[in-house]
């Protein structure tokens, strides 16, 4: 049954049966209005629209509706820069005070309207349930992302358990399978689930296939490649890709030349332009070869210069080399954007580029995702990427995530996307890219350490709920017997062998949750290693500065490309290979039990850098140590930080170490590292 209907928000107008058709200045679409009238009815909405086609004015619609009604709302997002944007976005309306939570920072948490990333929301659950008692309705925007191998089980986790009087808004980009996951939504949530979907984009896309030297054909009138390579050589290459050797990086700057291509959108005034890469490297280069193009007159080259300027002063920047470097190409027209750089300095891309003053921004595909920035048109400088084994053909629903930033509302009549062909191309690989059915959201079910613990404590001998009420249990429940039963016995598998393991390190006994499990179900990602490490009294024979450096061991991920300068080995002595064989021997047991993905081992690689950073080098100082991005070293050095919050808080009783790693979190909280000293200047006045 529906929950009681909402009232409609101020500034609403509709026609004569009371449909809402305009709302803020804006007139809404059909399928707008679809989702208003659900909404106000009280139902809980699946929504699946293309990207740029106005699904976040429903959300905005349902909050304001919410809030209204004197209940509070969350707007989940995926990903920590969207989570941030929506912050900022919510806050310039100033219709209602907002708040985020995120891993990084927590501000405002007892605003009408909160901003969270998913995992927050997951733990929330678990942790402070009785808080969401007056949440009065859930925005989950880009669900299709319960697809995500290693994330999407967060969303499934998050929807299973979501209390039945909150008001669920579901944001999707097209997916084969909607009708299905309604179908799941419906029985999980107990009530019926309106599915609102449009296949429409208020700016048309045009879909161009660019051959260089040849020019743009229309990819729907292409009916065969041109200058077709010889087969050995295609099959050599197709060797090469197996063993990890992007063979797109060829002698003489290595990528498909893309200066034709380039060259035809300045003439034929097709900028700004998304160029979209897929690999940082590649991103940096095309932007350092096309500074040439001066693509902003004097006047337009005086006004980026001064709101440069303005930014860096707002954000605090300091000047450093990569600075100087977006600031002479950004006097181009041109920059690039890519998680390696200092979270500060993407800030200040992505506001350059909302000016209009930047032409052609290349970039890698996370900018897409959910941030609300259009252009003219969008550039794949290929229809492949590396998925970590070999090089395969780009999925459609990423395709389709990227181009639909072509085409700004008001200003084109059309969007256009090109993607530049390689010689090893075939043809049926991109015809299935652009114009292939999208494909379904499959369940990524997979109950983590912290999961399985929270709900043996919540729910005691009922922890096969979880699983029997998951998408992954209702899709098998489809197929054959057979392979439900089989299914069913996987499942079940994969939650008793880690049930073993809690047991055997003390966890759990005889099912019930000991005051280990107690701790480690408040952790989250990294609860075995640190409760293990906890446990064994090692954190108290450490200084501060150690445990700093034994933090980020567990955290820490090393790129394959990056080097670093071995740390001092008196930093950590004898006790380095104690907390190797702690954690190892967790390791070891997962492998006996047959748990994958096993628990990552310690890495002390960036031991050194996190050392120097603890007694107060600078970035540029830290690049003298590692060839790592600026960017991957604060992801880090934030996620220590988010583990020492959360082991300071499982603590609290213990005032000694409650106090050391409160010490810890503040020694390395500072300059670029400080998330919530950025977010709060982005949310300053100017």
């Amino acid at each position: 049954m529906p929950t009681s209907p909402l009232p409609a928000p101020d500034d609403a107008s509709g026609s004569a049966d009371g449909t809402i058709t305009r709302w803020h200045g804006y007139t809404l679409s059909p399928f707008q209005r679809e989702s208003v009238r659900a909404i106000e009815a009280g139902q809980d909405v699946l929504l699946s629209a293309p990207t740029g086609s106005g699904k976040t004015l429903v959300a905005e619609f349902a909050i304001e509706a919410c809030v209204a009604a004197g209940r509070r709302a969350i707007y989940t997002a995926p990903i920590k820069a969207l989570s941030n944007q929506k912050f900022r976005d919510f806050r310039a309306q100033r219709q209602f005070d907002v708040g985020i939570m995120t891993g990084d920072v927590t501000l405002r948490p007892g605003a009408p309207v909160v901003i969270m990333t998913t995992e927050i929301f997951r733990n929330s659950l678990f942790e402070r349930g009785e808080e969401l008692d007056d949440l009065g309705c859930i925005v989950f925007d880009e669900i299709h992302y319960m697809d995500d191998l290693e994330r999407g089980t967060v969303w499934e986790e998050s929807l299973i358990f979501l209390p039945k009087n909150v008001r669920l808004l579901a944001l999707s980009a097209t997916v084969s399978n909607l009708a299905q996951f309604r179908e799941w939504l419906t029985e999980v949530r107990g009530r019926e689930v309106a599915l609102v979907e449009s296949k429409e984009r208020p700016v048309p896309l045009s879909h161009f296939l660019h051959f260089p030297g040849l020019g743009p054909k229309r990819a729907d009138r292409v009916r065969e490649l041109p200058g077709r390579e010889d087969p050995r050589r295609a099959r050599d290459g197709r060797r090469s890709h197996a063993r990890g050797a992007d063979r797109r990086t060829r002698p003489g700057g290595g990528r498909v030349s893309a200066n034709d291509l380039l060259d035809r959108l300045e003439q034929h005034d097709q900028l700004p332009a998304l160029f979209f890469c897929f690999s940082r490297r590649e991103v940096e280069q095309r932007a350092r070869e096309n500074a040439r193009r001066r693509l902003l007159r004097d006047a337009e080259r005086m006004r980026i210069e001064t709101l440069f300027d303005e930014l860096c002063g707002r954000f605090e920047i300091p000047a450093d080399a990569s600075l100087d470097e977006l600031r002479a190409l950004a006097l181009s027209g041109v920059s690039f954007h890519h998680a390696g750089l200092l979270p500060l300095h993407k800030e200040l891309v992505e506001r350059l580029f909302t000016s209009g003053l930047l032409r052609l921004l290349f970039t890698t595909e996370t900018f897409a995702l959910g941030i609300n920035m259009p252009a003219r048109t969008v550039v794949f400088s290929s229809l492949r990427k590396f998925d970590g084994v070999n090089f395969d053909r780009l999925m459609t629903r990423e395709y389709q995530q990227m181009a639909g930033r072509a085409g700004r509302l008001g200003l084109d009549e059309q969007g256009l996307v090109y993607a530049i062909v390689d010689p090893r191309d075939k043809l049926a690989d991109l015809q299935k890219t652009i114009f292939g059915q999208v494909e379904p959201i499959r369940s990524r079910f997979n109950l983590s350490y912290s999961t399985i613990l929270n709900l043996r404590h919540h729910l005691g001998e009922r922890l096969w709920e979880a699983w029997e009420r998951s998408f992954n249990n209702f899709q098998w429940s489809r197929m054959s017997r057979k392979k439900r039963e089989q299914n069913e016995q996987k499942q079940r598998d994969a939650i008793s062998r880690r049930l073993e393991l809690l047991e055997e390190f003390g966890y759990l006994a005889g099912g019930a949750l000991q005051k280990k499990g107690d701790i480690a179900r408040r952790i989250n990602g990294y609860e075995l290693p640190a409760v293990e490490l906890l446990d064994s009294g090692l954190f108290r024979a450490l200084d501060d500065e150690q445990v700093a450096v034994l933090f980020s061991a567990i955290v820490f991920e090393e790129r394959r490309s990056d080097l670093f300068r071995p740390v001092d080995p008196r930093l950590l002595g004898s006790l380095r290979g104690d907390a190797e064989r702690i954690v190892g021997r967790v390791v070891e047991r997962e492998q006996a039990l047959q748990i994958f993905p096993t628990t990552r081992e310690l890495d002390f690689a960036i031991a050194g850098v996190v050392s120097a950073w603890w007694r107060g080098a600078s970035f540029d100082q830290l690049s003298e140590l590692t060839n790592a991005s600026h960017g991957d070293l604060v992801r880090t050095l934030r996620l220590v930080l988010q583990l020492l919050k959360q082991m300071r808080k499982v603590c609290a009783g213990d005032d000694a170490m409650a106090a050391m790693f409160e010490r810890v979190h503040a020694g390395l909280n500072r300059a670029e590292i400080d998330a919530k000293r950025q977010l709060e200047l982005g949310d300053a006045p100017g």
